[in-house]
């Protein structure tokens, strides 16, 4: 069985999303699709199992999170 699942990330700017995606690509490239486009970011996930599926889904998530904190702190 394989799991599959898309993650769309909007950002306000184009710089923001492409400093996120630059930072978030060198973690990801063996693990799952991305392609980014304007001030979006979109994820493709896939899996043989809902274990690793949902591994995959919060890392990114919290890697997200962080780059994103990063970014606004940086801004000040």
């Amino acid at each position: 069985m394989k799991i599959k699942g898309n993650i769309l990330f909007n950002y306000k700017s184009k710089k923001d999303a492409k400093l996120i995606f630059d930072s978030l690509e060198v973690d990801n490239e063996n693990y799952l699709e991305s392609e980014l486009t304007g001030n979006e970011i979109s994820y493709k996930i896939t899996s043989k199992n809902l274990g690793s599926f949902l591994a995959t889904a919060d890392d990114l998530i919290a890697s997200e999170i962080v780059s994103e904190k990063i970014i606004k702190k940086t801004k000040k």
